[in-house]
């Protein structure tokens, strides 16, 4: 029987009901509850005292103090008493994943010869849940007349830098509804696997150009199947223009997708597609016997 915590409306976390694939018994629900509260740390909420944490954690205010008190004295967590945030400890647990995980270190000397060729970012991105997490990444780093002489991409340094600027780097989440990545791995699903997918969340508005009516997503899902990649313009950030392919291993399977981004006043949508999607099915194809 599964054991669940009540969850207040609007919570970022659902932390306790007991996941498919695991005996009760063997379901250790102050891990789960710890790793919620623990998780309810982001961008929106950087500190957060033990009200806030109980409300996006889906848990009881007592409860919610206690683990933060825990985690604080574990080290994973700093406060001034009143409110908590994170401490450079938890680091240990996203390089531990860097460290092992093969993904990252297969795709990573791909991503850095991409950004050397074109001088525009590029990163590898899986779906988790209802939002994009970055596990790889090459930032746009000029190497001199010889990249600059290439003449089709150092136009979008000045963009690349600026959508560097806002903070995204390993690890960061992303909503997948509003990104070019989460709906080229969305669109590897099957149409029943995206109806599911989309029956009873909400779809929020980031920008005036974000897609929030399910059927005009489940169509721009759909469009993304047939090609074989994705756009997203403009509808997780102003100024932010990305094109996305499937990584896909030897069985078919798509393990991640390969993203670039540049700005649309840059470079168009239309001539995004023609100058880079050729570099990154090359560089998928090149890379699917080693996923």
């Amino acid at each position: 029987m599964a054991t669940r915590t009540a969850t207040p409306a609007g919570t970022r976390k659902r932390a306790t009901t007991t996941p498919a694939g695991i005996a009760h018994a063997d379901f250790i629900a102050g891990m789960a509850k710890g790793l919620a509260v623990l998780e309810s740390f982001d961008t929106e909420r950087q500190r957060l005292n033990a009200t806030l944490a109980a409300e996006r954690a889906g848990l009881t205010r007592a409860a919610a103090r206690r683990h933060l008190l825990t985690l604080a004295y574990l080290g994973y967590l700093e406060s001034d008493g009143q409110y908590f945030w994170l401490a450079p400890k938890v680091l240990r647990l996203a390089g531990s994943y860097l460290a092992s995980a093969r993904l990252p270190r297969v795709v990573q000397p791909t991503l850095n010869r991409l950004a050397a060729q074109t001088q525009l970012p590029f990163s590898a991105v899986v779906l988790e849940g209802r939002e994009v997490v970055i596990v790889a990444r090459s930032a746009a780093t000029p190497q001199g007349d010889a990249v600059r002489g290439t003449g089709h991409y150092s136009s979008a340094q000045g963009a690349a830098d600026r959508v560097l600027a806002y903070g995204l780097h390993l690890g960061s989440r992303l909503p997948a509804h509003a990104t070019s990545t989460g709906r080229m791995l969305l669109a590897t699903r099957t149409k029943s696997a995206v109806r599911d997918w989309l029956r009873g969340h909400p779809l929020p508005r980031l920008t005036a150009y974000t897609r929030t009516d399910a059927p005009a997503l489940r169509a721009a899902i759909d469009q993304a199947r047939a090609e074989d990649c994705c756009i997203a313009s403009e509808e997780h950030e102003l100024g932010v223009l990305a094109l996305a392919v499937p990584l896909r291993d030897l069985q078919g399977h798509a393990v991640a997708a390969l993203n670039v981004v540049t700005a649309p006043d840059r470079l168009s949508p239309e001539r995004l597609k023609r100058d880079l999607l050729p570099l990154l099915q090359d560089a998928a194809r090149e890379l699917r016997p080693m996923l």
